[in-house]
């Protein structure tokens, strides 16, 4: 597949933080979209990938988003627009809502390393097994699975106290029929209240099934790295004392997260979800640790 002027990252797009069961084999990206096990990889313009139509990977890399028009409208400043040409090419994927939603569970208060650990032992003892080229895959559990799914069985993938929020929202959705066609439909404002009902949804992890998964590109996560980036280059667009208290803290209260969550919505706009996405990956670039 040529991208001819479409600009894309690969490597950019699955090693930036926003999935997890991605595996880089010498140049080759291994990884599952549905229930289809896949190779990909890139080379100057050319994209080279096997047992996926070109479709399905137009779609899930987001390469039917306009990112040069994304670009101009959330270059709202020099910072933004440097971070912008550094990692440019880099696109939100289109994940599947319920793989989503069950990964950014997981995610809390968690390394990506530990994540990806946890998603991939969910995944081999509850998926389905799947071979491409000699290379064994295992799809994502789905929902039904997890009626069977016991809370020991999520402690032994590593899960700890995120075993009884799985375990209660797996059973709630399950009960909602097209409930992720209904958030879809929703306005960010109210798929988001939507989610943060469910338990161990809060804020962040609602904003970030938002992105990620239902199209909502005006949800602005909000974590350590994106709070660094704000005090660093946006603290102007605050008051000293609300910098001074974010600052003095790792955490970030709900009425913190209220306030940083908005600015960025309304600082960027639109599309202020990439603008969060390219401000978490430089910023997780510029340190050494390696945590949500």
């Amino acid at each position: 597949m040529r991208l001819f002027q479409t600009p894309f990252n690969l490597d950019l797009t699955l090693c930036c933080g926003q999935v997890f069961k991605w595996e880089k084999k010498e140049d080759w990206w291994y990884g599952i979209i549905g229930n289809n096990p896949i190779k990909i990889r890139q080379i100057n313009k050319d994209l080279e990938f096997e047992n996926v139509s070109t479709n399905l990977i137009k779609s899930y890399f987001g390469l039917n988003d306009n990112l040069h028009e994304i670009k101009r409208k959330i270059s709202k400043d020099n910072f933004i627009e440097n971070t912008l040409t550094r990692f440019w090419g880099l696109r939100i994927i289109k994940q599947d809502p319920w793989e989503c939603l069950i990964s950014y569970i997981c995610a809390t208060y968690k390394s990506i390393a530990a994540i990806r650990k946890m998603l991939f032992e969910l995944s081999e003892k509850f998926g389905e097994k799947k071979i491409l080229n000699d290379y064994v895959f295992y799809t994502f559990p789905k929902p039904e699975k997890f009626q069977s799914i016991t809370k020991s069985d999520l402690l032994d993938c590593g899960l700890g106290y995120r075993s009884k929020y799985v375990l209660k929202t797996s059973k709630k959705i399950l009960s909602r029929d097209s409930f992720f066609d209904e958030l879809k439909n929703f306005s960010y404002l109210q798929a988001k209240k939507q989610l943060i009902e469910f338990p161990g949804i809060g804020q962040k992890v609602a904003d970030c099934i938002l992105l990620f998964s239902l199209g909502k590109t005006e949800a602005f996560p909000v974590d350590i790295w994106v709070k660094r980036a704000i005090i660093k280059y946006y603290s102007n667009h605050f008051s000293k004392k609300f910098i001074s208290k974010i600052s003095r803290s790792r955490s970030i209260s709900n009425s913190e997260y209220n306030t940083l969550n908005e600015f960025g919505r309304t600082y960027f706009g639109e599309n202020a979800g990439y603008a969060q996405e390219y401000l978490f990956h430089f910023e997780r670039m510029s340190s050494k640790k390696n945590f949500l």
